[in-house]
């Protein structure tokens, strides 16, 4: 059941009403540090995030899913599989019938999207190439609806880390992506001279910035 302003803290209920849009989400998301799980792993929840003041990709997942909930926008999240098992949790949104995304990450790459893309597959094909690195590589993804998969479970304000979800988006069927080799080694050998020259994380040349949300002041 969708929670009413009853159920969020003032504080929260406020930050509620502010960010009414995905870009507003993004850009708050951009604005906090990354969780970086420093103490040990955590799945936070909205309420968690709200209160620690940071989120990794999962958490922002989930933070973007509650807040915009309440804007109308279905908890919708998608789990983007590597082949090195560092998957990436995005929320998933659609206006006027395109689909975009809210995302957090330690890669420039893997923040936000525009509502500009034909599907969720299209969603999940605008990561591969950001997703290249010197061990990653987009195998699949995958989608889930956290109130109809979960609606029993509180993903929403448990003190708790949320396990759960993470278990479900491990167990859940991933639609495969399959990318040409000799594609994956050029963007491989480009990232990996860029890092080696540059000391940094590359994304300027990436394809279709055009399309993504805002990036974090880190990476400008």
């Amino acid at each position: 059941m969708i929670p009413t302003r009853r159920d969020f803290t003032a504080r929260e209920w406020r930050l509620v009403e502010e960010l009414d849009t995905p870009f507003k989400v993004q850009r708050w998301l951009n604005a906090i540090p990354y969780n970086a799980e420093r103490d040990g792993e955590t799945q936070k929840s909205f309420r968690e995030v709200v209160r620690t003041g940071t989120a990794h990709c999962m958490e922002a997942a989930i933070f973007a899913a509650v807040v915009l909930e309440q804007h109308g926008y279905p908890p919708v999240i998608m789990s983007i599989e590597s082949k090195d098992w560092l998957d990436h949790v995005i929320f998933l949104y659609q206006e006027d019938g395109r689909w975009g995304a809210i995302g957090r990450s330690r890669d420039p790459g893997l923040h936000g999207r525009k509502a500009a893309y034909r599907s969720p597959r299209d969603v999940a094909l605008s990561y591969v190439e950001a997703y290249v690195d010197y061990s990653g590589r987009v195998r699949g993804y995958g989608v889930v609806n956290l109130e109809t998969q979960l609606p029993r479970y509180d993903w929403r304000f448990s003190l708790k880390n949320l396990w759960k979800v993470e278990q479900l988006l491990i167990d859940w069927p991933h639609t495969r992506i399959k990318t040409s080799d000799a594609a994956f080694r050029r963007m491989r050998a480009r990232y990996v001279s860029h890092r080696e020259r540059y000391q940094e994380k590359p994304w300027r040349y990436f394809k279709g910035r055009d399309k993504w949300l805002p990036v974090p002041p880190e990476f400008r």
